[in-house]
């Protein structure tokens, strides 16, 4: 079964310096981390919670498309994306 994003929700984690997100293979969580500065690539702001989130919602598509091809490499349940795994 593919990997697919039904749950439009992400969370800003200050912590970990990065946007998280969600993706299901099957009935499977598959949980995501973007870190900030692959945000930043993306978007020359991003530096608030704020700007994160909205850079995020604003390259939603090429972000699950990179999410889809890194865990398509391993089957692992948890992932960083970080600026290379978006600029492929």
């Amino acid at each position: 079964m593919p990997l697919i994003f039904p749950n439009k929700s992400r969370s800003f984690d200050e912590g970990r310096d990065g946007v998280r997100f969600s993706g299901y293979d099957g009935m499977f969580e598959v949980r995501f981390l973007i870190e900030t500065n692959a945000l930043r690539s993306i978007s020359q702001t991003s530096r608030t919670e704020a700007e994160c989130l909205s850079a995020f919602d604003a390259a939603r598509p090429a972000i699950l498309e990179a999410a889809s091809g890194v865990y398509g490499r391993g089957g692992k349940d948890r992932y960083t994306l970080t600026e290379k795994d978006v600029h492929r």
